[in-house]
C-alpha cells in the first residue's frame, strides 16, 4: 500500500467512494438487521396466552417464623401458597426435600418392606 502523499488524487478519490460504498452497505445491513428483529419481537409480543403484563409481588411480606404464614394488608393470616397464587400468575406443586422425608417418614421404606418378608 502506498503512503497517502504517494497516492494520486483519483485514487484517493477512488478509496474514499470504496469506503463510502462500505459505510452504506454496513448501515443497509444494520437496518436490515433491526427490521428482523423488530418483527420477531412484534411477533413473540402477540402471541396467544402471553400475559398482557405480569403480577410481581413487591416489598416486605410479613411471614410467620414458625408457620410460614404470610399476613395481608388486612391483617389476616394467610398460607404461604394461597397468597401467593392470589398475588401473582405463581401455581404450586408439592413434594417433600430428602431432609423433611428423613424427618416425617424416618424409617427406610425399602428396608422396612425386606425385613418383614425375611422374618416370615
Amino acid at each position: 500500500m502506498m503512503r497517502d502523499e504517494e497516492k494520486s488524487k483519483e485514487q484517493l478519490i477512488d478509496e474514499l467512494f470504496e469506503l463510502r460504498q462500505r459505510v452504506a452497505d454496513l448501515e443497509d445491513s444494520e437496518a436490515s438487521r433491526l427490521r428482523i428483529v423488530k418483527s420477531e419481537f412484534d411477533f413473540v409480543k402477540e402471541l396467544p396466552g402471553q400475559p398482557r403484563h405480569a403480577k410481581v409481588l413487591r416489598g416486605l411480606l410479613p411471614i410467620c417464623t414458625s408457620c410460614k404464614k404470610i399476613r395481608d394488608d388486612q391483617g389476616y393470616w394467610n398460607q404461604l401458597e394461597i397468597y401467593i397464587r392470589e398475588h401473582s400468575e405463581a401455581e404450586f406443586t408439592h413434594g417433600l426435600c430428602p431432609e423433611c422425608v428423613k424427618k416425617f417418614y424416618p424409617v427406610d421404606i425399602l428396608t422396612s418392606g425386606k425385613s418383614r418378608n425375611s422374618r416370615g
